[in-house]
């Protein structure tokens, strides 16, 4: 698998898979990591021979989160944050046309669980621990956490994880909508290439509609909503 500075990247089977490779610090999240995200994000835009999008990562987690060392250090929060937005990643992964399967492992922490939740399927290995705790660092989330988290759970429960920054297992991430299926560990990359697979099998354009009408349409009221599906619908039709 050949890749970035911090990421693997290679494609099989109409599959782009990206692989945070940073394990000896358990793939924090760093400047470096910002600027190849954006470069393969914007590759796998345009190429048309990928039909979906697999996130994962090498070694022991996911990611235990942004890398303090960078973004820690910052003069102020509001230095980190820009930083941070100096490429917008998120804005990337949002506006992907391609539908996005995240598979995480060991911990998924701060800058992961916000990657993981920008995915559109999230499948989590059996004992992976999450947790929010930027508020307990006296900072707060700055990928968009605040805002994917209660659009995945109740308002309550994001509240919870959100203020408290406490951890909890992959089974309490299931019951919450954090993630949307579980695997045995031994097993997670292969459920999770064989999801990304059926998904790249999809129509592109049935793709596309189908995750606009779902991620802007809960921002609008129910008949505006409702006027965007018919749209939507009669454009893949044609």
């Amino acid at each position: 698998m050949s890749g970035f500075d911090t990421l693997l990247f290679d494609k099989t089977d109409g599959v782009a898979r990206i692989s945070l490779n940073r394990p000896d610090v358990l793939n924090a999240y760093n400047i470096q990591m910002r600027d190849d995200f954006s470069q393969v994000l914007s590759a796998v835009q345009d190429d048309p021979d990928i039909g979906a999008v697999l996130i994962t990562g090498e070694g022991r987690a996911f990611c235990a989160g942004a890398d303090l060392t960078e973004f820690g250090t910052a003069p102020s929060q509001e230095v980190a944050r820009r930083v941070r937005w100096q490429r917008d990643v998120w804005g990337q992964f949002l506006s992907l046309r391609k539908p996005i399967v995240v598979a995480v492992h060991g911990y998924c922490i701060g800058s992961g669980l916000e990657i993981a939740l920008l995915g559109d399927l999230r499948l989590a290995a059996q004992g992976t621990i999450f947790a929010l705790p930027e508020v307990q660092l006296g900072m707060i989330p700055a990928a968009g956490g605040s805002q994917t988290l209660p659009r995945n759970t109740r308002q309550s429960g994001a509240m919870d994880v959100l203020l408290t920054g406490r951890r909890f297992d992959a089974a309490e991430a299931l019951a919450m909508g954090l993630v949307t299926r579980l695997a045995a560990p031994e097993n997670l990359l292969e459920e999770s290439m064989d999801a990304a697979r059926r998904l790249a099998e999809l129509h592109p354009d049935t793709v596309t509609a189908a995750k606009s009408a779902l991620r802007l349409g809960q921002d609008l009221p129910l008949a505006e909503a409702l006027d965007m599906e018919t749209r939507l619908a009669g454009g893949v039709l044609r």
